[in-house]
Protein backbone atom coordinates (compact mmCIF):
# COMPACT_ATOMS: atom_id res chain seq x y z
CA UNK A 1 0.00 0.00 0.00
CA UNK A 2 1.22 3.48 -0.83
CA UNK A 3 2.12 5.57 2.18
CA UNK A 4 0.38 8.86 2.81
CA UNK A 5 3.65 10.73 2.44
CA UNK A 6 4.09 9.23 -1.03
CA UNK A 7 0.49 10.00 -1.89
CA UNK A 8 0.70 13.63 -0.80
CA UNK A 9 4.14 13.98 -2.40
CA UNK A 10 2.82 12.71 -5.72
CA UNK A 11 -0.40 14.63 -5.40
CA UNK A 12 1.30 18.02 -5.36
CA UNK A 13 3.26 17.33 -8.53
CA UNK A 14 0.33 18.01 -10.83
CA UNK A 15 -0.17 21.59 -9.69
CA UNK A 16 3.13 22.63 -11.02
CA UNK A 17 2.67 20.73 -14.25
CA UNK A 18 -0.45 22.61 -15.03
CA UNK A 19 1.04 25.98 -14.30
CA UNK A 20 4.08 25.42 -16.41
CA UNK A 21 2.16 23.87 -19.25
CA UNK A 22 -0.10 26.86 -19.42
CA UNK A 23 2.77 29.20 -20.10
CA UNK A 24 4.34 26.58 -22.24
CA UNK A 25 1.72 26.95 -24.86
CA UNK A 26 1.40 30.69 -24.72
CA UNK A 27 1.74 32.50 -28.04
CA UNK A 28 5.24 33.49 -29.00
CA UNK A 29 6.45 36.74 -27.48
CA UNK A 30 7.18 39.82 -29.65
CA UNK A 31 10.89 39.12 -29.31
CA UNK A 32 10.40 35.58 -30.57
CA UNK A 33 8.20 36.82 -33.41
CA UNK A 34 10.85 39.33 -34.41
CA UNK A 35 13.46 36.60 -34.34
CA UNK A 36 11.25 34.37 -36.45
CA UNK A 37 11.28 36.99 -39.20
CA UNK A 38 14.93 36.16 -39.62
CA UNK A 39 14.13 32.51 -40.17
CA UNK A 40 13.65 31.09 -43.60
CA UNK A 41 10.22 31.33 -45.21
CA UNK A 42 10.02 27.57 -45.01
CA UNK A 43 10.58 27.61 -41.27
CA UNK A 44 7.78 30.13 -40.72
CA UNK A 45 5.14 28.99 -43.17
CA UNK A 46 5.29 25.20 -43.49
CA UNK A 47 2.91 23.33 -41.18
CA UNK A 48 3.97 19.82 -40.08
CA UNK A 49 2.08 16.83 -41.37
CA UNK A 50 -0.63 15.52 -39.02
CA UNK A 51 1.00 12.09 -38.80
CA UNK A 52 4.36 13.60 -38.01
CA UNK A 53 2.77 15.81 -35.35
CA UNK A 54 1.29 12.76 -33.68
CA UNK A 55 4.65 11.06 -33.21
CA UNK A 56 5.73 13.06 -30.08
CA UNK A 57 2.28 12.47 -28.55
CA UNK A 58 2.46 8.75 -29.27
CA UNK A 59 5.95 8.60 -27.80
CA UNK A 60 4.75 10.47 -24.69
CA UNK A 61 1.76 8.15 -24.25
CA UNK A 62 3.95 5.07 -24.69
CA UNK A 63 6.58 6.34 -22.24
CA UNK A 64 4.01 7.37 -19.62
CA UNK A 65 2.27 4.00 -19.94
CA UNK A 66 5.60 2.22 -19.50
CA UNK A 67 6.46 4.42 -16.53
CA UNK A 68 3.14 3.76 -14.80
CA UNK A 69 3.51 0.03 -15.47
CA UNK A 70 6.98 -0.06 -13.93
CA UNK A 71 6.72 2.53 -11.15
CA UNK A 72 2.98 2.67 -10.44
CA UNK A 73 1.87 5.85 -8.68
CA UNK A 74 5.53 6.70 -8.06
CA UNK A 75 5.88 7.49 -11.78
CA UNK A 76 5.24 11.17 -11.03
CA UNK A 77 8.30 11.25 -8.81
CA UNK A 78 10.62 11.15 -11.83
CA UNK A 79 9.65 8.71 -14.55
CA UNK A 80 6.98 11.00 -16.00
CA UNK A 81 9.49 13.84 -16.14
CA UNK A 82 11.88 11.67 -18.12
CA UNK A 83 9.02 10.70 -20.43
CA UNK A 84 8.29 14.36 -21.11
CA UNK A 85 11.93 15.12 -21.90
CA UNK A 86 12.17 12.17 -24.29
CA UNK A 87 9.02 13.31 -26.09
CA UNK A 88 10.51 16.82 -26.19
CA UNK A 89 13.64 15.46 -27.84
CA UNK A 90 11.58 13.62 -30.44
CA UNK A 91 9.66 16.80 -31.30
CA UNK A 92 12.85 18.81 -31.69
CA UNK A 93 14.69 16.20 -33.74
CA UNK A 94 11.82 15.67 -36.18
CA UNK A 95 11.30 19.39 -36.72
CA UNK A 96 14.98 20.19 -37.19
CA UNK A 97 15.59 17.19 -39.44
CA UNK A 98 12.51 17.28 -41.68
CA UNK A 99 11.39 20.93 -41.62
CA UNK A 100 14.72 22.58 -40.86
CA UNK A 101 13.37 24.48 -37.85
CA UNK A 102 16.24 26.35 -36.21
CA UNK A 103 17.34 25.46 -32.68
CA UNK A 104 17.09 29.07 -31.43
CA UNK A 105 13.34 28.94 -32.06
CA UNK A 106 12.97 26.05 -29.62
CA UNK A 107 15.32 27.65 -27.13
CA UNK A 108 13.41 30.94 -27.15
CA UNK A 109 10.09 29.15 -26.76
CA UNK A 110 11.33 27.28 -23.69
CA UNK A 111 12.81 30.46 -22.16
CA UNK A 112 9.56 32.34 -22.72
CA UNK A 113 7.36 29.69 -21.16
CA UNK A 114 9.57 29.25 -18.12
CA UNK A 115 9.78 33.00 -17.57
CA UNK A 116 6.04 33.38 -17.88
CA UNK A 117 5.44 30.70 -15.25
CA UNK A 118 7.42 32.43 -12.50
CA UNK A 119 4.37 33.82 -10.66
CA UNK A 120 2.59 30.49 -10.85
CA UNK A 121 5.61 28.73 -9.38
CA UNK A 122 5.58 31.14 -6.45
CA UNK A 123 1.88 30.41 -5.94
CA UNK A 124 2.63 26.70 -5.80
CA UNK A 125 5.38 27.19 -3.25
CA UNK A 126 3.09 29.34 -1.10
CA UNK A 127 0.42 26.64 -1.33
CA UNK A 128 2.91 24.21 0.22
CA UNK A 129 3.53 26.76 2.95
CA UNK A 130 -0.22 27.27 3.42
CA UNK A 131 -1.18 23.59 3.58
CA UNK A 132 1.29 22.99 6.40
CA UNK A 133 0.15 26.07 8.32
CA UNK A 134 -3.53 25.19 8.05
CA UNK A 135 -2.87 21.75 9.46
CA UNK A 136 -0.55 22.64 12.33
CA UNK A 137 -2.60 25.70 13.31
CA UNK A 138 -5.58 23.42 13.96
CA UNK A 139 -7.79 24.65 11.11
CA UNK A 140 -8.10 21.26 9.40
CA UNK A 141 -8.22 19.23 12.66
CA UNK A 142 -11.06 21.45 13.92
CA UNK A 143 -13.03 20.97 10.71
CA UNK A 144 -12.59 17.21 10.92
CA UNK A 145 -13.37 17.10 14.65
CA UNK A 146 -16.77 18.72 14.25
CA UNK A 147 -17.45 17.15 10.88
CA UNK A 148 -17.27 13.51 11.91
CA UNK A 149 -19.68 14.08 14.78
CA UNK A 150 -22.62 14.75 12.48
CA UNK A 151 -22.59 11.13 11.27
CA UNK A 152 -25.42 8.67 11.79
CA UNK A 153 -26.13 5.33 10.08
CA UNK A 154 -28.94 6.74 7.92
CA UNK A 155 -26.90 9.72 6.79
CA UNK A 156 -23.52 8.05 6.63
CA UNK A 157 -23.06 8.10 2.84
CA UNK A 158 -24.12 11.72 2.38
CA UNK A 159 -22.06 12.69 5.45
CA UNK A 160 -18.99 10.88 4.14
CA UNK A 161 -19.30 12.69 0.82
CA UNK A 162 -19.81 16.07 2.51
CA UNK A 163 -16.96 15.62 5.00
CA UNK A 164 -14.50 14.54 2.32
CA UNK A 165 -15.59 17.52 0.25
CA UNK A 166 -14.96 19.93 3.13
CA UNK A 167 -11.59 18.40 4.04
CA UNK A 168 -10.50 18.36 0.40
CA UNK A 169 -11.44 22.02 -0.05
CA UNK A 170 -9.45 22.87 3.07
CA UNK A 171 -6.39 20.83 2.12
CA UNK A 172 -6.58 21.15 -1.66
CA UNK A 173 -5.74 17.48 -2.04
CA UNK A 174 -8.11 14.66 -2.93
CA UNK A 175 -5.27 12.15 -2.55
CA UNK A 176 -4.47 13.26 0.99
CA UNK A 177 -8.16 13.37 1.92
CA UNK A 178 -8.81 9.86 0.63
CA UNK A 179 -5.66 8.42 2.17
CA UNK A 180 -6.48 9.83 5.62
CA UNK A 181 -10.09 10.65 6.48
CA UNK A 182 -11.26 8.51 3.55
CA UNK A 183 -9.61 5.40 4.95
CA UNK A 184 -11.16 6.12 8.36
CA UNK A 185 -14.59 6.59 6.79
CA UNK A 186 -14.24 3.31 4.92
CA UNK A 187 -13.75 1.53 8.24
CA UNK A 188 -16.77 3.32 9.70
CA UNK A 189 -18.84 2.25 6.71
CA UNK A 190 -17.84 -1.36 7.20
CA UNK A 191 -18.97 -1.16 10.83
CA UNK A 192 -22.32 0.16 9.61
CA UNK A 193 -22.64 -2.67 7.07
CA UNK A 194 -22.47 -0.26 4.13
CA UNK A 195 -20.92 -1.89 1.02
CA UNK A 196 -17.34 -0.71 0.55
CA UNK A 197 -18.01 0.14 -3.09
CA UNK A 198 -20.73 2.62 -2.08
CA UNK A 199 -18.56 4.10 0.66
CA UNK A 200 -15.59 4.46 -1.70
CA UNK A 201 -17.85 6.16 -4.25
CA UNK A 202 -19.04 8.68 -1.65
CA UNK A 203 -15.49 9.34 -0.45
CA UNK A 204 -14.10 9.83 -3.94
CA UNK A 205 -17.05 11.99 -5.07
CA UNK A 206 -16.58 14.36 -2.13
CA UNK A 207 -12.80 14.40 -2.33
CA UNK A 208 -12.75 15.27 -6.01
CA UNK A 209 -15.41 17.93 -5.54
CA UNK A 210 -13.15 19.61 -2.98
CA UNK A 211 -10.07 19.06 -5.13
CA UNK A 212 -11.84 20.77 -8.01
CA UNK A 213 -13.06 23.79 -6.03
CA UNK A 214 -10.12 24.42 -3.70
CA UNK A 215 -7.70 27.28 -4.45
CA UNK A 216 -5.03 25.06 -2.88
CA UNK A 217 -5.49 22.29 -5.45
CA UNK A 218 -2.75 21.70 -7.98
CA UNK A 219 -5.16 20.63 -10.70
CA UNK A 220 -7.29 23.72 -10.10
CA UNK A 221 -4.26 25.93 -10.49
CA UNK A 222 -3.13 23.85 -13.44
CA UNK A 223 -6.41 24.20 -15.34
CA UNK A 224 -6.68 27.93 -14.69
CA UNK A 225 -3.08 28.70 -15.58
CA UNK A 226 -3.05 26.47 -18.66
CA UNK A 227 -5.97 28.42 -20.10
CA UNK A 228 -4.76 31.84 -18.97
CA UNK A 229 -7.53 32.37 -16.40
CA UNK A 230 -7.26 33.98 -12.97
CA UNK A 231 -7.44 31.31 -10.28
CA UNK A 232 -10.42 32.68 -8.37
CA UNK A 233 -12.25 33.63 -11.56
CA UNK A 234 -11.89 29.99 -12.58
CA UNK A 235 -13.22 28.74 -9.24
CA UNK A 236 -16.21 31.10 -9.21
CA UNK A 237 -17.15 30.10 -12.75
CA UNK A 238 -17.04 26.40 -11.87
CA UNK A 239 -19.92 26.91 -9.44
CA UNK A 240 -22.37 26.94 -12.37
CA UNK A 241 -21.57 23.34 -13.29
CA UNK A 242 -20.16 21.98 -10.04
CA UNK A 243 -22.99 23.09 -7.71
CA UNK A 244 -25.77 21.19 -9.52
CA UNK A 245 -23.43 18.20 -9.92
CA UNK A 246 -22.66 17.92 -6.21
CA UNK A 247 -26.30 18.57 -5.21
CA UNK A 248 -27.47 15.69 -7.40
CA UNK A 249 -24.69 13.52 -5.98
CA UNK A 250 -25.59 14.32 -2.36
CA UNK A 251 -29.26 13.58 -3.02
CA UNK A 252 -28.37 10.18 -4.47
CA UNK A 253 -26.27 9.31 -1.42
CA UNK A 254 -28.95 10.68 0.90
CA UNK A 255 -31.63 8.36 -0.47
CA UNK A 256 -29.23 5.42 -0.79
CA UNK A 257 -28.35 5.76 2.90
CA UNK A 258 -31.78 4.60 4.02
CA UNK A 259 -31.05 1.18 2.53
CA UNK A 260 -27.87 0.87 4.59
CA UNK A 261 -28.92 2.17 7.98
CA UNK A 262 -28.20 -0.86 10.16
CA UNK A 263 -25.11 -1.44 12.21
CA UNK A 264 -23.52 -0.83 15.60
CA UNK A 265 -22.61 2.54 17.02
CA UNK A 266 -19.34 3.75 15.62
CA UNK A 267 -16.57 4.70 17.99
CA UNK A 268 -16.00 8.11 16.49
CA UNK A 269 -14.86 9.23 19.94
CA UNK A 270 -11.53 7.50 19.32
CA UNK A 271 -10.99 9.78 16.35
CA UNK A 272 -12.19 13.00 17.96
CA UNK A 273 -10.39 12.28 21.23
CA UNK A 274 -7.16 11.74 19.35
CA UNK A 275 -7.42 15.11 17.63
CA UNK A 276 -8.50 16.98 20.76
CA UNK A 277 -5.75 15.41 22.86
CA UNK A 278 -3.04 16.92 20.67
CA UNK A 279 -4.63 20.02 19.13
CA UNK A 280 -6.48 22.87 20.76
CA UNK A 281 -9.80 22.39 18.96
CA UNK A 282 -11.35 25.84 18.84
CA UNK A 283 -13.81 27.82 16.76
CA UNK A 284 -11.17 30.55 16.69
CA UNK A 285 -9.21 28.53 14.17
CA UNK A 286 -12.09 28.99 11.72
CA UNK A 287 -11.14 32.67 11.49
CA UNK A 288 -8.40 31.60 9.08
CA UNK A 289 -10.71 30.17 6.38
CA UNK A 290 -13.14 33.02 7.05
CA UNK A 291 -10.49 35.65 6.37
CA UNK A 292 -9.42 33.70 3.29
CA UNK A 293 -13.02 33.61 2.05
CA UNK A 294 -13.37 37.36 2.54
CA UNK A 295 -10.21 38.02 0.54
CA UNK A 296 -11.45 35.75 -2.22
CA UNK A 297 -14.84 37.47 -2.25
CA UNK A 298 -13.13 40.84 -2.58
CA UNK A 299 -11.19 39.45 -5.55
CA UNK A 300 -7.81 40.05 -3.98
CA UNK A 301 -5.09 38.55 -6.23
CA UNK A 302 -4.57 34.87 -5.48
CA UNK A 303 -0.89 35.30 -4.65
CA UNK A 304 -1.69 37.87 -1.97
CA UNK A 305 -4.68 35.92 -0.64
CA UNK A 306 -2.78 32.68 -0.21
CA UNK A 307 0.23 34.37 1.38
CA UNK A 308 -1.91 36.32 3.87
CA UNK A 309 -3.83 33.15 4.71
CA UNK A 310 -0.57 31.31 5.41
CA UNK A 311 0.66 34.12 7.68
CA UNK A 312 -2.64 34.31 9.59
CA UNK A 313 -2.60 30.52 10.04
CA UNK A 314 0.96 30.78 11.37
CA UNK A 315 -0.12 33.39 13.92
CA UNK A 316 -3.04 31.18 14.92
CA UNK A 317 -0.65 28.26 15.42
CA UNK A 318 1.54 30.33 17.74
CA UNK A 319 -1.49 31.47 19.74
CA UNK A 320 -3.40 28.18 20.01
CA UNK A 321 -1.01 25.31 19.25
CA UNK A 322 2.11 25.97 21.29
CA UNK A 323 2.67 22.32 22.24
CA UNK A 324 2.31 21.15 18.65
CA UNK A 325 4.78 23.73 17.37
CA UNK A 326 7.32 22.79 20.03
CA UNK A 327 6.98 19.14 19.03
CA UNK A 328 7.44 20.05 15.37
CA UNK A 329 10.52 22.08 16.30
CA UNK A 330 11.94 19.12 18.21
CA UNK A 331 12.41 21.19 21.36
CA UNK A 332 11.94 20.01 24.94
CA UNK A 333 10.51 23.18 26.46
CA UNK A 334 8.40 26.03 25.15
CA UNK A 335 10.28 29.18 24.22
CA UNK A 336 9.98 32.04 21.76
CA UNK A 337 12.79 30.63 19.64
CA UNK A 338 11.16 27.21 19.75
CA UNK A 339 7.85 28.59 18.51
CA UNK A 340 9.58 30.49 15.70
CA UNK A 341 11.47 27.35 14.73
CA UNK A 342 8.25 25.34 14.78
CA UNK A 343 6.29 27.66 12.51
CA UNK A 344 9.22 28.11 10.14
CA UNK A 345 9.62 24.34 9.94
CA UNK A 346 5.92 24.01 9.21
CA UNK A 347 6.22 26.47 6.37
CA UNK A 348 9.22 25.08 4.53
CA UNK A 349 9.49 21.33 5.10
CA UNK A 350 7.61 18.17 6.02
CA UNK A 351 6.17 17.89 9.52
CA UNK A 352 4.69 15.09 11.58
CA UNK A 353 2.95 14.95 14.94
CA UNK A 354 2.71 11.82 17.07
CA UNK A 355 -1.01 11.27 17.61
CA UNK A 356 -0.67 7.77 19.01
CA UNK A 357 -2.60 6.47 16.01
CA UNK A 358 -1.16 5.65 12.58
CA UNK A 359 -4.20 6.96 10.67
CA UNK A 360 -4.17 10.23 12.60
CA UNK A 361 -0.41 10.56 12.16
CA UNK A 362 -0.91 10.36 8.41
CA UNK A 363 -3.80 12.80 8.56
CA UNK A 364 -1.86 15.62 10.22
CA UNK A 365 1.46 15.15 8.38
CA UNK A 366 2.33 17.90 5.88
CA UNK A 367 4.96 18.56 3.21
CA UNK A 368 5.46 22.33 3.37
CA UNK A 369 7.20 24.17 0.55
CA UNK A 370 9.66 21.31 0.13
CA UNK A 371 6.78 19.02 -0.81
CA UNK A 372 6.17 21.15 -3.91
CA UNK A 373 9.64 20.77 -5.40
CA UNK A 374 8.87 17.63 -7.38
CA UNK A 375 5.89 19.40 -8.87
CA UNK A 376 8.15 22.23 -9.99
CA UNK A 377 10.42 19.67 -11.60
CA UNK A 378 7.52 18.11 -13.44
CA UNK A 379 6.28 21.50 -14.62
CA UNK A 380 9.66 22.46 -16.00
CA UNK A 381 9.77 19.28 -18.05
CA UNK A 382 6.18 19.81 -19.21
CA UNK A 383 7.07 23.37 -20.22
CA UNK A 384 9.93 22.07 -22.34
CA UNK A 385 7.58 19.68 -24.12
CA UNK A 386 4.86 22.29 -24.62
CA UNK A 387 7.29 24.93 -25.81
CA UNK A 388 8.78 22.68 -28.46
CA UNK A 389 5.33 21.55 -29.63
CA UNK A 390 4.40 25.22 -30.13
CA UNK A 391 7.67 26.21 -31.76
CA UNK A 392 7.49 23.28 -34.16
CA UNK A 393 3.82 24.15 -34.94
CA UNK A 394 2.88 20.53 -34.26
CA UNK A 395 0.36 21.60 -31.62
CA UNK A 396 -1.33 23.93 -34.09
CA UNK A 397 -1.57 21.11 -36.63
CA UNK A 398 -3.18 18.77 -34.08
CA UNK A 399 -5.60 21.45 -32.90
CA UNK A 400 -6.68 22.37 -36.42
CA UNK A 401 -7.30 18.73 -37.22
CA UNK A 402 -9.36 18.02 -34.08
CA UNK A 403 -11.50 21.15 -34.54
CA UNK A 404 -12.13 20.69 -38.24
CA UNK A 405 -15.70 19.37 -37.79
CA UNK A 406 -16.64 21.16 -34.55
CA UNK A 407 -19.64 23.49 -34.85
CA UNK A 408 -21.32 25.69 -32.22
CA UNK A 409 -20.87 26.06 -28.48
CA UNK A 410 -22.16 22.63 -27.53
CA UNK A 411 -19.96 20.95 -30.12
CA UNK A 412 -16.89 22.81 -28.86
CA UNK A 413 -17.61 21.94 -25.22
CA UNK A 414 -18.39 18.31 -26.06
CA UNK A 415 -15.19 18.10 -28.09
CA UNK A 416 -13.17 19.51 -25.18
CA UNK A 417 -14.78 17.05 -22.75
CA UNK A 418 -14.13 14.12 -25.08
CA UNK A 419 -10.52 15.16 -25.63
CA UNK A 420 -9.93 15.43 -21.89
CA UNK A 421 -11.34 11.96 -21.28
CA UNK A 422 -9.33 10.47 -24.15
CA UNK A 423 -6.17 12.11 -22.83
CA UNK A 424 -6.83 10.61 -19.39
CA UNK A 425 -7.24 7.18 -20.96
CA UNK A 426 -4.24 7.37 -23.27
CA UNK A 427 -1.67 9.18 -21.13
CA UNK A 428 -2.69 7.66 -17.78
CA UNK A 429 -1.99 10.94 -16.00
CA UNK A 430 -4.40 13.76 -15.15
CA UNK A 431 -1.79 16.49 -15.08
CA UNK A 432 -0.46 15.84 -18.55
CA UNK A 433 -4.08 15.52 -19.71
CA UNK A 434 -5.00 18.94 -18.28
CA UNK A 435 -2.02 20.54 -19.96
CA UNK A 436 -2.57 19.01 -23.38
CA UNK A 437 -6.34 19.57 -23.41
CA UNK A 438 -6.22 23.21 -22.33
CA UNK A 439 -3.43 24.13 -24.71
CA UNK A 440 -4.94 22.32 -27.69
CA UNK A 441 -8.14 24.39 -27.42
CA UNK A 442 -6.90 27.69 -26.02
CA UNK A 443 -6.44 29.51 -29.31
CA UNK A 444 -9.69 28.12 -30.73
CA UNK A 445 -11.74 29.44 -27.79
CA UNK A 446 -10.12 32.83 -28.22
CA UNK A 447 -10.71 32.89 -31.97
CA UNK A 448 -14.37 32.00 -31.52
CA UNK A 449 -14.84 34.74 -28.93
CA UNK A 450 -15.27 32.56 -25.83
CA UNK A 451 -13.85 33.56 -22.46
CA UNK A 452 -10.82 31.66 -21.22
CA UNK A 453 -12.72 30.74 -18.05
CA UNK A 454 -15.04 28.57 -20.15
CA UNK A 455 -12.08 26.53 -21.33
CA UNK A 456 -10.57 26.24 -17.84
CA UNK A 457 -13.90 25.10 -16.38
CA UNK A 458 -14.58 22.58 -19.13
CA UNK A 459 -11.06 21.19 -18.89
CA UNK A 460 -11.38 20.59 -15.17
CA UNK A 461 -14.92 19.23 -15.51
CA UNK A 462 -13.60 16.72 -18.03
CA UNK A 463 -10.12 15.80 -16.81
CA UNK A 464 -9.71 16.21 -13.06
CA UNK A 465 -12.76 14.23 -12.00
CA UNK A 466 -12.58 11.41 -14.56
CA UNK A 467 -8.96 10.45 -13.96
CA UNK A 468 -9.88 8.38 -10.88
CA UNK A 469 -12.35 6.30 -12.94
CA UNK A 470 -9.61 4.81 -15.15
CA UNK A 471 -7.87 1.75 -13.64
CA UNK A 472 -4.48 2.39 -15.27
CA UNK A 473 -4.48 6.12 -14.60
CA UNK A 474 -2.23 7.15 -11.70
CA UNK A 475 -5.30 8.45 -9.84
CA UNK A 476 -7.30 5.27 -10.36
CA UNK A 477 -4.37 3.08 -9.35
CA UNK A 478 -3.62 5.12 -6.24
CA UNK A 479 -7.16 5.36 -4.87
CA UNK A 480 -7.89 1.68 -5.53
CA UNK A 481 -4.71 0.76 -3.64
CA UNK A 482 -5.25 3.18 -0.75
CA UNK A 483 -8.90 2.23 -0.19
CA UNK A 484 -8.46 -1.45 -1.04
CA UNK A 485 -11.44 -1.26 -3.41
CA UNK A 486 -10.90 -2.05 -7.13
CA UNK A 487 -11.51 0.84 -9.52
CA UNK A 488 -14.22 -1.01 -11.41
CA UNK A 489 -16.01 -1.71 -8.11
CA UNK A 490 -16.28 1.90 -6.95
CA UNK A 491 -16.68 3.41 -10.44
CA UNK A 492 -20.52 3.05 -10.65
CA UNK A 493 -20.92 4.90 -7.35
CA UNK A 494 -18.64 7.90 -8.08
CA UNK A 495 -21.69 9.87 -9.18
CA UNK A 496 -20.07 13.30 -9.04
CA UNK A 497 -17.20 12.18 -11.23
CA UNK A 498 -19.30 11.38 -14.26
CA UNK A 499 -22.15 13.83 -13.64
CA UNK A 500 -19.67 16.71 -13.71
CA UNK A 501 -18.52 16.39 -17.37
CA UNK A 502 -22.11 15.75 -18.47
CA UNK A 503 -23.23 18.87 -16.59
CA UNK A 504 -20.61 20.89 -18.45
CA UNK A 505 -22.24 19.93 -21.76
CA UNK A 506 -25.78 20.50 -20.41
CA UNK A 507 -24.94 24.00 -19.15
CA UNK A 508 -23.37 24.76 -22.54
CA UNK A 509 -26.58 23.64 -24.27
CA UNK A 510 -28.62 25.93 -22.02
CA UNK A 511 -26.15 28.76 -22.54
CA UNK A 512 -26.12 29.64 -18.83
CA UNK A 513 -23.53 32.35 -18.09
CA UNK A 514 -21.67 31.70 -21.33
CA UNK A 515 -20.65 35.03 -22.81
CA UNK A 516 -19.26 35.44 -26.27
CA UNK A 517 -17.55 38.40 -27.87
CA UNK A 518 -17.00 39.00 -31.55
CA UNK A 519 -14.92 36.09 -32.89
CA UNK A 520 -11.48 36.93 -34.16
CA UNK A 521 -10.95 36.77 -37.89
Amino acid sequence: MISTIQVEFIYHLPILVSLHSHFLFLPLSPIMKEQNLKDSAEDVEIMPNIWLSLIPIVVLVAMVTLSVTIFGSDALAGASQVSLLIATGVSVCLSMWIYNVSWHKFENAIKTTIGGASVSIIILIIIGMLSGAWMISGVVPTMIYYGVQIMSPQFFLVSACAICGIVSVMTGSSWTTIATIGVALLGIGEALNVPSSWTAGAIISGAYFGDKMSPLSDTTILASSSSGTDLFTHIRYMFYTTTPSIIITLLIFLFAGFWYSSGDEVHIAEYTDGLSSKFNISYWTLLVPLITAVLIAKKVPSLITLFVSALVAGIMAVVLQEDVLIEVAGEETCSVMGLIKGIMTTYFTSTSVDMGNAALNDLVSTGGMAGMMDTVWLILCAMCFGGTMVASRMLQTLTNFSLHLVRGTVGLIASTVSTGLIMNITTGDQYISVILTANMYKDEYRKRGYESRLLSRTTEDAVTVTSVLIPWNTCGMTQATVLGVPTMSYLPYCFFNYISPLMSIIVAAIGWKIRRTKPES
